[in-house]
């Protein structure tokens, strides 16, 4: 049972990270539209997205201790 308890504590971080990443997504689709070069802006905002998505999950941490 305990697995299943440390997981409940992980979600919250896995939660900002997914919204970096889906945000990510919409704002490199976006750019990429408007340069005409969508691959490279996707993979672009997902890796921003996912660190953007960390840092808060980092920062978020620190606070509650």
């Amino acid at each position: 049972m305990p697995d299943n308890e440390d997981n409940k504590k992980k979600i919250p971080n896995q939660k900002n990270t997914g919204i970096g990443v889906g945000m990510g997504i919409a704002i490199g689709a976006a750019i990429g539209a408007a340069t005409d070069n969508v691959g490279l802006w996707i993979a672009l905002g997902i890796a921003i997205g996912a660190g953007i998505g960390t840092s808060v999950s980092s920062i978020n941490k620190s606070d509650k201790k």
